[in-house]
This record gives C-alpha cells, structure tokens and sequence, in this order.
C-alpha cells in the first residue's frame, strides 16, 4: 500500500548516510519487495532507543494497514461474488483467524452500484497483494473477522434497527451501501492520520495515493447514497453520528447531509472548514472498528479478538 518498501526503519534508526543505506540494500539483496520481511528478522544498531522510546517502525504501520485492507477487501468480494479472499492471501505471522457473515449481495439488474462494488472489490483485493508483497515474511495474517455480530450492533448503536432487531449490509443493495459507509469514511481518515508517522518518503508517496483511492470510493458510496434520497440518507447520517460517538469528544464526522433537516443540503465531501480531510489516530480507528469508545480497546466488534498488529502503540497512539 505504501510504495516500493526500503529497509531502513526495519534495519535501524540509526543515522547512516544514504550511500551507505544503498550499499547495504544492495550487499544484502534486498532491494526489491518483500525486503520489509526480509529486514525484520536483522537485529537494530548498538545503542538504538528502547523499543517503548522508538518510533513506530513504518513495517508496523503497513501491518495496521494490512488489518483493515483485509476487513475491507472480505466484505466488497463477499458482496460482489459470494466468497472472500483465496487463502493464500491471508496467512501470515499472528494467529489466522475466519471471517462470520457475509454472502453475494442480491444487486438489482444491471445495477450501477453493483458496477462500482465490482470495481473497488478489485482495488481493495489489490491493496491486499500489495501489502502483503511489500511485507514478505513479515506480513500479519488475516485476523478474526464478524461481520454478522458487528453490523447488527452498529446498526443498533446508531439507532438503525430496533434493539432486538438485526442488520445485514448483504440482504439488498441499500443495505450494502450503508455497510459500505462505514468503512470507507473510516479509510480515508485512517491513512490521513497515519501519513505523519511514516518515515520513508516512499510509503508515504504511496499512502498519498492509496488515500486518494479510498476517497474515490468513499465518493461512490456517499453520492449513491445520496441519489437513494432523504429517508437513507438519513439513516447513513446517523451512521455518522455513531461513529463520532465512538472516536473521541471531537466532531470530526459527517454524515451525507448537512443543514437543517427541514432544508437538508447535500454533503457528499466530508472535511473541514478549510475543505482538508480529517484524520483519525490509530487508537480512534480501533475505537470505530471494535464500536469501544474506551481508551486502550484492544478487540471487539469486527475484529472480535483484535487485529493483528506488530505494536502495541498502534491502538494508544
């Protein structure tokens, strides 16, 4: 998801020039994918900080990435073709873990939306291979996933269905696109608020670009919700107040409509007044994703025993 992945966070921190970093890279022969793998195992320089004083590794941020690249990319090829990822793309280090719920969602003929989930099933299916061929060895493998358990208390929480009611995002195409809601926000922020603890100038080239994709899909998402009109737009909008309930005391959320409800305005650009983006940390992301408002949440919700993630100040960070 990041670019080309270079080895020098994973190598050390130390201050090594840049001829130095390519002499090594190459010596080593690890210039090519897989190298983060690779260079995980090589042990820091003498004298490094202590693993709590250090920066988070870059490594580990493309692991965080990977944990919801994998929630994402199960629930479009669900929705799209009735079967999720193969399982060559889902071992890894960490315990592997299945995936409850989901099923082919019944699209209507020649549906539009249908087109779209099609087209970002593959995007997300290649930020999978991505992730996984810049990671190598070092690649996390697929945590528990619940879609069944978590969208029926999502949708709860947000006051969607009834407190003894169930939700299924699988059942038609409205309720597909309030499923897909959830994550696509939640993407965009996420690689917004990661992009400053990269280090590598090319993971976050990359992540530049990723983010960019996941706003295209957010967009899909937000005006095809839209075109539904005011009654599913209103229901996506209390989507987006529970996520702001679960992220912090900020009002960063926004739904697909803005304005009074007697005089509703579309909203399908969520940002802020400066018309910029809004991040989340990787704590507020966990937060959303385990649908736990409490500080230092380790699973819950669609990650029922957590995500797989190679440092533990990703989820208080």
């Amino acid at each position: 998801m990041f670019g080309k992945p270079l080895v020098v966070d994973m190598i050390s921190r130390s201050a090594e020039n840049a001829t130095d970093r390519r002499n090594f890279l190459r010596a080593a022969g690890l210039a090519g994918l897989g190298t983060v793998g690779a260079a995980a195992a090589i042990s820091t320089s003498a004298g490094a900080a202590s693993a709590a004083d250090a920066p988070i590794s870059d490594g580990a941020i493309l692991n965080f990435a990977l944990n919801l690249e994998y929630l994402e990319a199960e629930y479009y090829l669900r929705a799209t073709t009735g079967s999720g990822l193969p399982d060559n793309l889902t071992t890894g280090t960490k315990a592997l873990g299945g995936v409850t719920g989901g099923s082919q969602v019944p699209f209507k003929a020649g549906s539009t939306v249908a087109k779209y989930a099609k087209e970002i099933a593959a995007d997300e299916l290649a930020h999978v291979k991505f992730l996984r061929g810049a990671l190598g060895a070092a690649a996390v493998a697929r945590p528990k996933i619940n879609f069944t358990d978590a969208f029926t208390a999502a949708a709860r929480a947000a006051g969607v269905v009834g407190a003894t009611e169930s939700f299924d995002p699988f059942k038609d195409e409205t309720s597909f696109l309030l499923g897909a809601f959830i994550f696509e926000d939640l993407g965009v922020t996420a690689y917004k608020g990661g992009a400053p603890l990269i280090s590598s100038k090319d993971y976050l080239g990359a992540a530049a670009g990723i983010l960019a994709v996941e706003a295209y899909h957010a967009g899909l998402v937000r005006r095809s919700i839209y075109n539904l009109g005011i009654d599913v737009s209103v229901i996506a909008n209390k989507i987006s107040d529970a996520r702001d309930s679960l992220d912090g005391k900020d009002d960063i959320d926004q739904g697909v409509l803005a304005g009074n409800p007697k005089a509703y305005r579309a909203n399908l650009v969520p940002a802020d007044k400066d018309a910029i983006a809004y991040s989340r940390t990787p704590q507020q992301v966990h937060n959303i994703a385990y649908l736990n408002p409490a500080s230092g949440v380790t699973k819950g919700g669609f990650f029922p025993d957590g995500t797989n993630n190679d440092d533990a100040r990703l989820t208080t960070t």
